[in-house]
C-alpha cells in the first residue's frame, strides 16, 4: 500500500457524526472519521516514525515523569510550554503533513503544531487538564485524533464538576474541541481498571503567540 492509498478516506457518514453541544462549548465527534484498516496502518506507521520520549514535569520540587510518551511537533520557531515544560518543535514527517492536511479540509480550521502522545497501556494517563496556555489564544479549535486502543476520554465543567462527560474513544475517531471549551471545561484520559492496548492520540492546534 502506497502513501497516497494509506490516506484516502471517504466523506464520514452524517450519521457518524454528533455535535456535542456543552454549556461554554462544542464538541465534534466523528466516530471513523479513517476506517478501521486506515487507521490501523496510520496507528503502526505512527508508532515507528514518531520519535517518542518520556519528559518529566516538576512537581512539589521534584521532578516526575510523564506517565505516557509524547513528542512535539510544529512549524518552525513553535515552541510549547505546559506544567514548566518547554517543547522545541521536531519538523513535520511527511505522514503528519498528510493527515494535518486532511483535517485542515474537514474542520475548516488551520492548525500549525500538533502534540503527540503514546499510551502505552492501561497505566499510561493523562489528568485532568484544559488545552488553555496563552500561546494557543482565545478560543482555540483542538483537533483530537485516536488510531490504536480504545480509551475513554471524560471532562468535567470548571465550576460545576458535577456536570461531566464520558466517551468511549476508538480508533479512527475524531474529536473537534471548539468555543471556550478549554476556557471552561477539564479533560483528562484516566488509568483503565482492565488491560488495554497501546493508543495513539493525536493533539492538532495552533500557536498564536509565543511564550
Amino acid at each position: 500500500m502506497s502513501q497516497n492509498d494509506l490516506f484516502i478516506f471517504d466523506e464520514v457518514p452524517l450519521q457518524s457524526v454528533e455535535l456535542i453541544e456543552l454549556e461554554d462549548g462544542d464538541i465534534l465527534w466523528a466516530r471513523h472519521f479513517y476506517d478501521p484498516d486506515t487507521a490501523l496502518q496510520l496507528y503502526s506507521r505512527l508508532q515507528e516514525e514518531i520519535p517518542w520520549r518520556q519528559d518529566s514535569i516538576r512537581i512539589a520540587g521534584r521532578d516526575t515523569p510523564i506517565p505516557r510518551l509524547q513528542a512535539w511537533f510544529g512549524d518552525p520557531g513553535l515552541t510549547y510550554t505546559y506544567s514548566g515544560l518547554t517543547l522545541e518543535p521536531t519538523p513535520w514527517s511527511a505522514t503528519l503533513s498528510r493527515v494535518r492536511e486532511q483535517l485542515e479540509d474537514y474542520s475548516g480550521a488551520r492548525f500549525n503544531s500538533l502534540l503527540a502522545n503514546l499510551y502505552r497501556h492501561e497505566r499510561d494517563s493523562v489528568g485532568w487538564h484544559a488545552d488553555n496556555e496563552p500561546e494557543l489564544g482565545t478560543n482555540p479549535v483542538i483537533a483530537s485524533l485516536s488510531l490504536g486502543g480504545e480509551r475513554t476520554f471524560q471532562l468535567k465543567h470548571r465550576q460545576h464538576p458535577e456536570r461531566k462527560l464520558a466517551l468511549e474513544l476508538r480508533s479512527g475517531d475524531l474529536l473537534i474541541m471548539k468555543g471556550a471549551l478549554q476556557h471552561h471545561w477539564l479533560h483528562q484520559i484516566p488509568k483503565a481498571r482492565q488491560p488495554a492496548q497501546p493508543r495513539i492520540n493525536l493533539t492538532f492546534r495552533k500557536i498564536v503567540t509565543r511564550s
